[in-house]
């Protein structure tokens, strides 16, 4: 489903090049919930925005769902984002101007008219089971960033999509709203979904089938047995 091959990537800085992700080599199944743990600025979103096609490595290769991502072209590779993977970011990335429900929708710009309908009331659907009914007609700037979190994460599950990436997903959660999400992802999972998650957090262990231990640019540890041979 997901595969690096010697991925490299680094940034500039005014004391020289740094290395945040060193020669990478990770095989992960389709049809798992994967938690990437590690300390906060560690390289955890460089590695995932590496993942989603959004930041190219500076060598190494890159496949997910059998497609070598930055070997499409700039469009080819917006579109393959935007059907196949879905994206719940740290900073939310909600648009200002829409509501809570109109941000939901977004992704199901892209589906023919008839379809339409359906995809509104599965977004309602979502805003109830994330506690954001009395907030769907509200504006980002109207959300706290518990509830900027759940609608980004209504947002980026509406279409199903075959893979999806998630940054502290519950990082600005109480627990009660927390466990929700853990439950949507999961059952996301169970329904043929696959999940890569990155945390500093350690409760998303109990939900995640493997977890990977990150530090420094390097994976530590994997789950035993070896994510790449389940």
């Amino acid at each position: 489903m997901i595969a690096l091959e010697h991925v490299t990537r680094t940034f500039k800085t005014r004391s020289g090049r740094v290395r945040v992700l060193e020669d990478l080599d990770l095989q992960i199944p389709a049809g798992k919930l994967v938690c990437i743990c590690g300390p906060s600025g560690c390289g955890k979103t460089t590695l995932l925005m590496t993942l989603g096609g959004m930041l190219r490595p500076d060598q190494g290769k890159v496949s997910v769902l059998g497609e070598d991502l930055y070997a499409l072209s700039n469009t080819a590779r917006a579109s393959f984002r935007a059907t196949q993977l879905g994206f719940v970011f740290q900073l939310f990335h909600l648009i200002p101007y829409l509501s809570v429900l109109d941000n939901i929708l977004l992704p199901a710009g892209r589906l023919p008219a008839h379809e339409q309908p359906a995809a509104r009331e599965a977004a309602i659907s979502l805003i109830d089971r994330l506690g954001l009914t009395n907030r769907t007609n509200h504006k980002p700037a109207q959300l706290s960033a518990g509830e900027s979190q759940r609608a980004a994460i209504a947002r980026a599950t509406l279409l199903k999509p075959p893979v999806l990436l998630a940054d502290e997903p519950t990082g600005n959660l109480d627990e009660q709203s927390a466990t929700e999400v853990y439950r949507i992802l999961t059952d996301y999972r169970d329904r043929g979904g696959s999940v890569l998650l990155v945390t500093h957090g350690r409760d998303a262990l109990d939900h995640a089938d493997h977890m990977i231990r990150f530090e420094d640019g390097h994976f530590c540890s994997i789950s035993d047995p070896p994510i790449h041979d389940r």
